[in-house]
């Protein structure tokens, strides 16, 4: 609106009767920079400020006036709503009390000079910066004089709206000279401030270490400041300041000095409250409170500027891999850090991690049993982070060890799997026969069969139905494939594949060319517990996924606090149970109990049974602890058979399931202690007189080759099964052709 005046004709007089009031409600009177409001030279009467007499609109007056920030009863929103009935006139009904205008003083002055009101240069009343007194812009004086004054006569064609700005200006960035600052940069900081809160844009003439010069970016604004450094001391004063401008600040959304540095600053206090809050936010946040709108970049740049001051850069991380794997077997003796590096340049190539608390709880309480499985990072360099899970007596996954690679290829999990092996040999004189579970890519499957020849390895489930489901998109297979998998005798799992087979022989094709043993429970020779899948990502992807894009000591710290905290919960949950059996096992034998009810039993011998139900007949041999329905075996609790005969001669379940299923062991599993790693900055003390430690802060290991691609991270990893598969060929049903579908034919008729 700059530079519009908004008159009443010189012709007209305005006379305004006596208990006759401006009616000001719900309507945003707003007076922009280098606006007039001027009031013809040849009026009889006039808005003055302060003036008694009875027939002019009065600023000052406690009856019939147009008050400038009196304390009434009906003040707009913010200071800066009027009006009534959408609209600006004169009432014969005297209302004393619920039709004053009030308009705000703070940051605001009103002069009459030769019947003008004018808003001083700079100044805001209202958001928009504009005059919206009525609907349909039309402003109206009506009085019963005659004197009507309609939107031909009275109106202001506002500019368009570039951008909200706040009104209120900050005492704390007003300027004088004398002013001091401790150095040159909260000088240049404090200047900058105030550029972008009184939305003027600095250019900087001179700027060094004893002087600093800068203008107003406006060619032709006179605003220039000086200041300079004070003898022998760091203190910046202001010298010279001429604060007047004549620009009327800047128009555009953006701000010169809102630099990724003044973006880092001023959200530096809610990162530290909150590390999650998002660049979208930021953006928010620095729009409302200084009405500025930056790039997606810029406030991305600020955070990641930030975050690293507060967790260290990418490259600090790996440089100080090797003295953090001594702090953390220094505070948890008995287990293993490891990390290596490539010969020719030192740069990052692998790094093993696993607790003492874990192994021990692994190799004493948990079922011999694991998953493995990996994610990969989102990190600045990237990489794998590989998994090795176990799972404790009530079914939840137990992490036993980690490994962060550069790359996933068959030689890294032939490393993991042969780190994997270590541990365990180390910490055993028996190694337990493991059953393992993972998606049998190539690596895995040559590594296990190195490092773990006795153990079972087979399919995890979830990995088989997904490739499964992309190769037949069709949930009735998928639910069948999922079915015959945990059905528990081959005559239950040849009824499912034929079942298949009617639906699509294709599918059928596709199950039977993967062995059953390995992925069947019918046909699997090692015990699962039920378990089918790892499921390990998934079951740990709340957590997981959000370390993964952290450097690789704070990546490796967060794994480490969550363990140490899963730890320290399930060990006082366990101490509050009172039965034999953790709460899984002691409902799945309480069913079976249920169903046990209605079997009847015979006796062959002290230790085998006949079992006859509606399902047909089954033998119980107690003392092998099998039945034949496999239940037993397979899950490693007595069936609802067992059960049966176990109540007919009066023995206790309890004392018939894997010791990793009740109580005691439990508490077992989780009885050692995940201990706290010191911060950093305390690594160099802590390993004084350590022989090991000064040893370790010399080697320094470089960031891996490999970076981030541009563009925006896949959000589904491309399975291994998944890599190199041929895709199906479309086919035209309109010309015959393949490679397209009837819908996007372009072929003539």
């Amino acid at each position: 609106m700059a530079n519009h005046d908004l008159m009443l004709g010189q012709s007209h007089n305005l006379a305004l009767g006596q208990n006759q009031q401006v009616l000001g409600h719900n309507h945003n009177v707003g007076l922009g920079q280098n606006h007039d409001f001027q009031l013809g030279q040849s009026s009889d009467h006039h808005l003055g400020l302060g003036q008694a007499h009875d027939h002019d609109v009065g600023l000052g007056h406690a009856d019939h006036e147009l008050g400038l920030g009196q304390s009434h009863d009906q003040e707009g929103d913010d200071g800066h709503s009027y009006g009534h009935d959408n609209e600006l006139g004169v009432d014969q009904k005297p209302n004393h009390d619920d039709h004053e205008m009030a308009l705000p003083t703070q940051n605001h002055s009103m002069v009459l000079e030769n019947n003008e009101l004018v808003v001083s240069e700079g100044q805001e009343l209202d958001e928009n910066m504009e005059l919206s007194m009525v609907q349909n812009n039309e402003m109206g004086i009506e009085s019963t004089h005659g004197l009507s004054i309609q939107a031909s006569d009275f109106a202001l064609s506002p500019s368009p709206v570039i951008q909200a700005r706040m009104a209120h200006v900050n005492p704390n960035y007003e300027l004088s000279v004398g002013q001091e600052f401790p150095d040159v940069k909260s000088c240049r900081r404090a200047l900058r401030d105030t550029a972008i809160a009184l939305h003027f844009e600095m250019q900087t003439i001179k700027s060094d270490k004893t002087r600093f010069t800068a203008k107003c970016a406006t060619e032709g604004c006179p605003w220039r400041i000086h200041a300079a450094k004070l003898p022998g001391v760091p203190t910046f004063t202001i010298r010279t300041i001429i604060d007047n401008h004549t620009c009327g600040g800047i128009s555009h959304l953006g701000h010169q000095q809102a630099s990724v540095q003044w973006v880092a600053n001023s959200v530096e206090q809610r990162l530290r409250e909150n590390p999650n809050y998002k660049p979208k936010e930021i953006l928010e946040e620095i729009h409302r409170v200084h009405g500025i709108t930056l790039s997606y970049k810029q406030a991305w740049r600020g955070k990641e500027r930030i975050m690293a001051a507060m967790r260290g850069s990418f490259e600090e991380g790996y440089r100080l891999l090797p003295q953090y794997c001594e702090q953390l077997k220094r505070t948890n003796p008995g287990s293993i850090a490891s990390v290596y590096a490539c010969v020719n340049d030192n740069s990052f190539q692998r790094l093993f991690i696993s607790y003492q608390a874990s192994i021990y709880g692994f190799l004493n309480a948990c079922r011999p049993l694991l998953g493995l499985d990996r994610t990969y990072l989102k990190s600045k360099y990237l990489g794998t982070l590989l998994l090795a899970t176990g799972f404790d007596g009530d079914g939840a996954l137990f992490p036993l060890a980690f490994g962060v690679v550069d790359e996933e290829n068959d030689d890294n999990w032939m490393w993991f799997l042969s780190e994997l092996h270590n541990l365990l040999e180390i910490n055993t004189e028996n190694m337990p026969r493991l059953t393992i579970l993972s998606d049998r890519q190539k690596g895995i499957v040559d590594g296990v069969e190195a490092n773990f020849p006795t153990a079972f390895h087979g399919f995890c489930m979830r990995h088989l139905s997904d490739s499964f489901r992309k190769e037949f998109n069709n949930t009735m297979l998928v639910n069948l494939l999922w079915e015959a998998a945990q059905v528990l005798t081959v005559i239950e799992f040849e009824a499912k594949i034929l079942e298949i087979e009617e639906i699509s022989q294709d599918a059928a094709f596709w199950i039977r060319r993967i062995p059953p043993r390995l992925w069947a429970t019918a046909y699997f020779e090692g015990t699962r517990f039920g378990h089918l899948t790892a499921n390990i990502v998934e079951s740990l992807n709340a957590w997981i996924l959000e370390a993964s894009g952290l450097p690789i000591i704070q990546m490796m710290e967060y794994v480490r606090r969550q363990l140490m905290t899963w730890f320290n919960e399930r060990r006082e949950i366990s101490m509050q149970w009172t039965s034999i059996l953790v709460p899984s096992a002691e409902r799945h034998v309480l069913e079976a109990e249920e169903r046990a009810r209605t079997y009847q039993v015979l006796r062959a011998n002290e230790a085998e049974f006949e079992v006859i139900s509606h399902e047909g007949t089954n033998i119980v041999d107690i003392r092998n602890r099998c039945c034949l329905c496999r239940g037993w075996q397979l899950y490693g609790l007595p069936c609802a058979h067992a059960v049966a005969a176990l109540k007919s001669c009066r023995q206790q379940v309890n004392r018939f399931t894997e010791s990793c299923f009740t109580v005691t062991t439990y508490r077992k599993t989780y009885s050692q202690t995940i201990h706290p790693i010191p911060d950093k900055s305390l690594w160099k003390e802590l390993s004084e007189g350590d022989p090991n430690g000064s040893m370790v802060a010399d080697v320094l290991i470089n960031p891996p080759k490999s970076l981030r691609p541009p563009g925006r991270p896949r959000k589904k990893r491309v399975r291994a099964e998944d890599r190199g598969r041929v895709k199906r060929v479309v086919h035209c049903s309109r010309c015959n052709q393949t490679g397209h579908f009837r819908t996007t034919c372009a072929a003539p008729i």
